[in-house]
């Protein structure tokens, strides 16, 4: 069937998705892989280990060279601001347009619709870790800025220009964090965060209302101080090889930016850990021990609505256990070392240095339903509106389970999952030993207060090899 113009929004905007690797959250993940209890063990083992030595041994000087590294990859500066061409945000906001459309007109299946699949899947966990992988990409496909400079330039205004309102300091960060709480509680709470028709309207309204903001308050503004996914994904994006946001692109190491990283306040410290621990309950609220500590048998779960409170309080729980570790960590390492630093200051720094065991546990918890589940995404994109239409020969794709069964590829998958999730723990203690001693100027004390710090990465870590080794259900 010949697809008619409708299909063009679908055919030119998904371009922006096609390189970027497929992964899953539109469905529960299509079976379990878990990681066998040898690796688990040896992980935590290893996790301690390579704490004590880069704490104990390593001199920093032997950290600060390599994450001090930098290399200019263009001797033009990047074109940003006022330069900055707006034809990818526009195609990004003909492309949700397009998936909007899809949501409501199109299948009421989850794995055939792609609003849901693109969602869930390209977007929340594939461009987080594109951000985490490559850089800042998000900076120049968001969907806002597009239209935000059209409706500028037909009113005569500076695009660049701040609005007519001023986001008060006192408030900038916590209105991300309102939002991104709203944001976990749908994917995580919420009886059908998947249904096409329901999704349709919050990503619209949610689009409006971001839309509405950059026009009153500027739209370089908000999105750097109030829009919740920017700031995650700036955020994250400093764990990057590539800076895309200087004015000149760079190269440096894996998590060097975040040692520079700048001081957050606590409003953004309080930001991150929760994005942070969001990804740690969506892997513990699967588990069966989850589902045991709450009186739930989870081979006769009842649906997403016999939970909503209990995972609504889980997820308020995960956020002030994580805050109150990361707090209380940092708070008696700069004890233990006597510092007379501000504790604002200090927190602020470290907090980027979680960021890696974050992403490594994101990567390794969604690893099965990339291979799975995102099979299911470029069937759809092909077919987005269920007419029959091949827009990319995909439509008729056979979603192939067993690429992720069998000896070799759970060999495979299970390596890959303890081997990221060590690595970002390597990362994390570097880049907070390394910070400590710029904060502290003596390697000593910078070690000493680091010790619950490390403490609580290896927990972390330790937590993230568990969770893949429980079995889960819903």
């Amino acid at each position: 069937m010949k697809p008619p113009l409708l299909a063009l929004p679908f055919a030119a905007a998904a371009l922006l998705l096609l390189p970027k690797e497929a992964l899953a959250h539109a469905a529960d993940r299509g079976f379990v892989m878990i990681l066998p209890t040898g690796y688990y063990l040896v992980g935590g083992a290893v996790s301690v280990a390579l704490s004590f030595i880069l704490l104990a041994i390593v001199p920093v000087p032997a950290l600060e060279r390599p994450l001090g590294w930098r290399a200019a990859l263009s001797s033009d500066e990047a074109r940003g601001g006022r330069n900055r061409p707006i034809w990818p945000s526009l195609l990004s906001f003909l492309l949700l347009a397009g998936l909007v459309l899809a949501g409501l007109a199109g299948s009421r299946d989850p794995l055939s619709n792609p609003l849901p699949l693109t969602i869930w899947t390209l977007w929340w966990v594939g461009l987080t870790l594109v951000q985490g992988l490559v850089g800042n990409v998000w900076r120049w496909i968001e969907p806002w800025s597009g239209m935000h400079a059209l409706i500028c330039r037909l009113a005569g205004r500076d695009p660049e220009a701040p609005g007519p309102l001023r986001l008060p300091p006192s408030i900038a960060f916590w209105s991300a964090i309102a939002l991104f709480g709203g944001f976990a509680w749908f994917e995580l709470v919420h009886a059908s965060p998947d249904d096409p028709g329901i999704l349709a309207i919050v990503v619209a309204a949610y689009w409006l209302f971001t839309l509405v903001m950059t026009i009153l308050f500027g739209r370089r503004h908000w999105l750097r101080r109030g829009e919740p996914f920017s700031i995650f994904f700036s955020m994250i994006s400093r764990l990057a090889p590539l800076d895309l946001d200087g004015r000149r692109p760079a190269a440096s190491l894996p998590g060097a930016r975040l040692a520079n990283a700048p001081c957050l306040p606590i409003g953004g410290v309080l930001f991150l850990l929760l994005a942070l621990s969001t990804v740690s309950f969506d892997g513990l609220m699967r588990t069966f021990f989850w589902f045991g500590l709450n009186g739930l048998n989870p081979l006769e779960f009842e649906g997403r609505s016999s939970v909503t409170a209990i995972n609504t309080i889980g997820i308020a729980a995960m956020f002030a256990a994580l805050t109150g570790a990361f707090l209380a960590a940092v708070a008696i390492g700069e004890r233990l070392a006597s510092s007379r630093l501000s504790f604002t200051d200090v927190a602020g720094r470290l907090v980027w240095s979680i960021i890696p065991i974050s992403l490594a546990y994101h990567f390794s918890h969604y690893l099965v339903s990339l291979i799975v589940n995102g099979q299911y995404a470029l069937a759809a994109l092909s077919d987005p509106l269920s007419r029959g239409w091949n827009l990319f020969g995909t439509a008729g794709l056979h979603v192939r389970a067993g690429l992720a069964s069998g000896h070799d590829a759970s060999w495979a998958i299970w390596n890959a999952q303890a081997a990221a999730i060590i690595g970002g723990h390597i990362i994390a203690v570097a880049v907070a030993h390394l910070v400590a001693y710029r904060l502290h100027g003596d390697a000593r004390k910078a070690a000493i207060s680091q010790l619950p710090l490390a403490v609580l990465m290896v927990a972390y870590t330790v937590f993230g090899l568990w969770l893949l080794s429980q079995p889960t259900g819903a």
